[in-house]
């Protein structure tokens, strides 16, 4: 029973719990467990190839209950924290046997993390025989290509005493990169002339071109641009202008260049054994090996610099030009540079090799009696590479070029003075597209690299059992101890990004590291049972943790259930969570930035406050207060019916994030307009000018949600075979963030460039049919609509056509059984639903369109 520590049979936990089974984990022939999850409608898809492209996070596949984000899920494997939960591509997807969904606060059983619920993950280790799979799939546009191979093998041993068993999979997905091949993917908030917003197909860049914007020094546009072989020409403007955007034309977005999915390829390597040393011990041993990969492109530099009249790459036609449109002397060039080096863009590549091993006992006495205790270590080791970047320096060097003796050279090895010479420099020119030479690409780029090792030790002891009764029944009680260790510690970094010598993105260590030990325990007490009438529990927990880094903390829930008629569940629990911080919240690299920033308590603009960002070793956890109040019905006059609606109202205060140094200014003056320093965190000259902020992770603000989960199913026999129909829903009545301003609430704005955005309504619904050598899936996946943004324009009116309509999503899977071979096919999104207007990503909805998947299973 995942919701309580309570290890009974018959026992209804007061906190809802929702079962992903054999029949969900088919459904829609998922490549993760995380995106089987993302299904349900309690869960929200913020990490997945689709969610994070063009990051340094690509690929990754994460639990996120509520869309409270994925750290407010604590996520387990056999019922253990495991160091794989930051990525669910390293969970074995031939041995998951079920899913356990706790819909609700779950810290004072489970520990930090599990404020808006548990994830955890049962999978088969009672596996015998031989399975094997392979498939392969592609969207109805050609692209998003997938193949996959698994194999796993389990046996018994030592005359039924022991049992073993091994797992390999891999993966391989190709990406999808047409996002002009899809409705709407190209799309953006473009403001008009008069000061409306509106929604825009194609909306595309003024400032900055594949050929150069050209610019006046100032950054507004001109208006023209250079062709492909250095002359000047207009720019390609669209049917609507208005300052640095344009509707349509030929022009270009960054986000043109992103992919639409990421691509990536994984393996893993999983390996179970049990032994029974008794009767009543057994004794397990499990080790797994993963590692997922990828190398691929993120979107072109867009550097905006000078350009000197005597520029060497300017030729005389181009001058003519330039001078006939009122050009003269120096003027500003903004480029897309999807022409520098062999890949043309940013170039992502990671490998992230997961090692994890762990042993434990569980075993039983007495009457009634059990316990369990467990010992895990993992290491995470993730080596990143951003590659194709521009060097500032070197690149403002090449660009300044001039001609000597017809040829063209780097401005800084032609003038007088030889302190800033540098023989290297290869000029670089930008005039055009397409003329960027090997050498200048050589001189003036480069990549950062990173390598970052996560360990985590985890180790826990717990006992079970039934100590005394009372008039109603027995009482159940809990107990145990929890210690964890974890540790972060940057194994390499490269010296040009220690030297912050890149323009985009400079990689930076972080290193440290916390331990908690935890004691917890829980009781359950029936009160009342009368047979076939009522039956009353009462049930209680409490955990306290000690951290090495903030001290104690309590954690804890009350709460009770009640049966009536034994068809009629009631269930009650009011909780206290917390999430403790992250390392990298705790221990990020210091960093300085440098940035002009309005004093609202002078009111007066100034220039270069120094800004550091990076993690705060003050931080203190999380603490949210969780109510859910619902039950369940299961009638015995309809064998195989229930349905379910539990309410849920969560709170959480003192929530750890950062906030723009703009914000953090207007929050301090409406804090406490008589404190200019804000408690320490802005620091001023004698004079009273700001001297530096501290922008680091802080507990700042609050967040809360209230909502209805909603199950129902139904199972019968039908024919020779077997016919089941479910039904989960979620409504979200609202979900507040509390930042210091007036309080948000973002339930129903459904744009993804929204924190937390989330439509008011998500269902989804199946129908199943299953005989001995067919099976069929009928699902539906209703998003509700709701409005792209909040944002208003300068008029101050919302978006124009700011209304998004809701999607439902159909999905066909048939199976096909004959002897020991399986073969399914799979399509989802069937009817190719368009996404809507979607700049980026969108969490909410499918992007990827109507998609094909088959293969074939072997059972013996």
């Amino acid at each position: 029973m995942t919701s309580s520590r309570i290890q009974r049979s018959g026992f209804n936990a007061p906190t809802p719990t929702t079962v992903i089974g054999e029949a969900e984990l088919r459904q829609g022939n998922r490549p993760s467990v995380a995106q089987v999850l993302n299904d349900s409608p309690q869960f929200r898809a913020t990490s997945t190839p689709a969610t994070t492209t063009g990051n340094t996070t690509s690929g990754t596949s994460t639990a996120d209950l509520r869309g409270l984000g994925a750290v407010r899920t604590l996520t387990l494997l056999n019922g253990h924290r495991f160091n794989g939960a930051s990525d669910l591509n390293t969970v074995p997807q031939n041995l998951i046997k079920r899913v356990d969904v706790v819909t609700g606060g779950a810290s004072a059983a489970w520990g930090s993390g599990a404020v808006a619920g548990v994830v955890n993950i049962i999978l088969d280790d009672e596996m015998k025989g031989w399975r094997m799979g392979a498939q392969t799939g592609v969207s109805s546009r050609g692209d998003t290509a997938r193949y996959g191979a698994d194999i796993a093998w389990g046996t018994e041993f030592a005359g039924g005493r022991g049992h073993f068993m091994i797992s390999a999979d891999y993966m391989r997905e190709q990406g999808a990169f047409g996002r002009k091949s899809r409705p709407n993917l190209e799309s953006s908030v473009f403001q008009r002339a008069d000061g409306q917003l509106v929604l825009a197909r194609d909306v595309n860049y003024t400032i900055i071109n594949n050929g150069g914007s050209i610019l006046r020094l100032n950054a507004t546009p001109y208006n023209l641009s250079f062709n492909p072989d250095g002359s000047v020409g207009p720019l390609p403007l669209g049917s609507d202008t208005y300052g640095q955007f344009t509707v349509g034309g030929n022009g270009q977005n960054i986000y043109d260049y992103v992919a639409v999915s990421s691509p990536y390829q994984r393996n893993n390597v999983y390996a179970r054994a049990t032994y029974d040393i008794t009767d009543s011990l057994k004794l397990w041993v499990d080790g797994s090996y993963s590692r997922m990969w990828s190398n691929y492109t993120f979107f072109p530099e867009t550097p905006i610099v000078a350009i000197m009249p005597d520029n060497a790459f300017l030729t005389q036609t181009a001058r003519n030009q330039l001078a006939a449109a009122g050009v003269t002397g120096p003027f500003a060039l903004g480029r897309i540079m999807d022409d520098a080096g062999p890949d043309r863009m940013l170039n992502f590549k990671f490998s992230r090799r997961n090692l994890e091993g762990a042993f434990g006992l569980k075993g039983s006495f007495g009457d009634g009696w059990g316990y369990d205790a467990y010992y895990d270590h993992g290491e995470l080791r993730a080596d990143q590479s951003l590659y194709n970047q521009r060097i500032t320096a070197k690149f403002n060097n090449a660009v300044d070029a001039v001609l000597v003796n017809g040829k063209p050279v780097c401005r800084i090895n032609a003038d007088a003075s030889t302190a800033n010479d540098d023989p290297s420099c290869a000029p670089i020119n930008l005039l055009g597209n397409g003329n960027i030479s090997a050498a200048g690409v050589a001189y003036a780029f480069g990549g950062t690299r990173s390598i970052v090792t996560t360990k985590l030790d985890a180790a826990g002891a717990s006992m079970h059992g039934q100590p005394f009764s009372t008039w109603a029944g027995k009482v159940d009680i809990a107990f145990g101890a929890d210690f964890r260790w974890e540790k972060l510690t940057t194994n390499h970094i490269d010296p040009l990004s220690l030297s912050k010598a890149f323009t985009t993105l400079n990689s930076a260590p972080t290193n440290g590291g916390f331990s908690v030990r935890e004691a917890f325990g829980e009781v359950n007490v029936p009160l009342l049972d009368i047979a076939d009438a009522i039956h009353l529990e009462v049930n209680g927990a409490a955990r306290y943790s000690d951290y090495s880094t903030s001290g104690g903390i309590w954690s804890w829930k009350t709460g009770g259930t009640m049966r009536i008629a034994n068809d009629l569940l009631l269930r009650s629990v009011y909780s206290r969570d917390i999430r403790s911080p992250s390392i990298v919240e705790y221990f990020l690299g210091r960093a300085t930035n440098k940035a002009d920033l309005y004093d609202p308590f002078r009111k007066e603009t100034q220039a270069s406050v120094s800004i550091y960002t990076g993690g705060n070793p003050k931080l203190t956890p999380e603490i949210s207060h969780t109510l859910t109040l619902g039950g369940s019905y299961s009638p015995h006059y309809v064998r195989g019916l229930s349905f379910s609606v539990d309410y849920y109202d969560i709170k959480i205060d003192n929530v750890i994030t950062t906030i723009t140094p703009t914000d953090t200014l207007t929050q301090c003056l409406k804090a406490n307009p008589n404190d200019p320093t804000c408690g320490g965190v802005i620091t001023r000259k004698a004079n009273g000018e700001l001297e530096s902020l501290s922008a680091t992770y802080r507990n700042l603000i609050s967040y809360g949600t209230r909502g209805l989960d909603i199950e129902a199913s139904y199972r019968t026999s039908l024919g020779s075979g077997k016919l089941g129909f479910r039904v989960l829903a979620n409504h979200i009545f609202d979900l507040t963030i509390r930042d210091g301003g007036q309080p948000r609430d973002v339930a129903g704005i459904v744009g993804g460039d929204t924190a937390f955005s989330t439509p008011k309504w998500r269902l989804t619904g199946s129908v199943t049919y299953e005989n001995g050598g067919f099976g069929a899936d009928l699902r539906a996946r209703y998003v509700g609509g709701g409005i792209f943004s909040a944002q208003v324009g300068p008029n101050d009116k919302p978006i124009l056509n700011n209304q998004i309509s809701a999607r439902t999503y159909i999905d066909l899977g048939l199976q096909f059984k004959t002897g020991p071979f399986t073969l399914f096919g799979n399509i989802n999104n069937l009817f190719d639903a368009n996404p809507p207007y979607t700049p980026y990503n969108n969490p909410n909805y499918d992007v990827i369109g109507r998609y094909f998947s088959g293969g074939v299973k072997l059972k013996f």
